[in-house]
């Protein structure tokens, strides 16, 4: 079985590596359910602190639209909702469990990569790094706590992004208060070692609580916007406009909506 995401342990620190960079990180059934196994091992191992990374250019290019693709008609529908609920019950572990979580973003993070980087507590980004939800160009609507991002970036600048399709590049995102730190791509890694560390050296019982009372008030029912999010996702992505969004840009030709 291939890989597709790589789990380490280390002093109280779980690092959730996003290992097939070649192919621009992909989420697919099988690799969201390695990632969510992943964070259940972190969450097995007591980690103090998770930290989301990834290989390659891209952090990740969302979706595995070609494995959509090839989908038939009657396959298309179920395979996103088994992607969604998986990446859904990840995002869960994420938010409500202890640990903090820390994301690393080296690249572009797409689709659903836009909301899994942005499931962490702390969010560093290369300068290199941008974030898009471009979910309707393909006539499909966000998944993965797409919609929670009103809570961090507001609604009219989620709106332009998940509409409009426009990227946030991560100066962008700094200033939006979804990113923390900003720093050249070759030392992104340190940063990302140097906020570990300090996390690491703080009172455990106080940081997760900190995080709950916090978390509490800015998403009281994470579950319940992602249950919406995994419905709509896996039904338009059955309907003819999401068959037609997924064909026109593997075939990267504009694509011809009926509705």
């Amino acid at each position: 079985m291939t890989d597709f995401v790589r789990y380490e342990y280390a002093d109280g620190a779980a690092r959730v590596t996003l290992a097939d960079g070649d192919a621009g990180n992909p989420l697919h059934p099988e690799s969201g359910r390695q990632l969510f196994e992943a964070v259940l091992r972190a969450k097995a191992d007591r980690a103090r602190v998770i930290v989301l990374a990834a290989e390659g250019r891209f952090f990740s290019v969302g979706g595995d639209l070609g494995s959509f693709g090839r989908a038939g008609d009657d396959e298309l529908e179920p395979m996103l909702l088994e992607l969604a609920e998986a990446a859904h019950r990840t995002i869960v572990e994420l938010v409500r469990g202890d640990a903090i979580v820390v994301s690393a973003v080296q690249g572009t993070a797409a689709g659903i990569g836009f909301p899994l980087a942005a499931a962490a507590d702390v969010v560093l980004a290369a300068d290199t790094a941008k974030f898009s939800l471009a979910y309707t160009k393909v006539g499909l609507s966000p998944d993965g706590g797409g919609s929670m991002l009103v809570h961090t970036l507001g609604l009219h600048r989620v709106l332009r992004l998940a509409l409009l399709g426009d990227l946030l590049t991560a100066a962008e995102a700094h200033a939006a208060g979804l990113v923390a730190r900003v720093v050249p791509a070759d030392e992104l890694a340190a940063a990302t070692d140097e906020v570990v560390a300090n996390l690491l050296a703080g009172s455990g019982q106080a940081l997760a609580a900190t995080k709950r009372l916090v978390r509490d008030v800015a998403e009281p029912a994470p579950e319940t916007a992602l249950r919406k999010e995994a419905a709509s996702i896996s039904r338009l992505g059955g309907s003819p406009d999401g068959r037609e969004g997924i064909a026109a840009f593997l075939e990267k030709r504009a694509p011809k909506f009926g509705s």
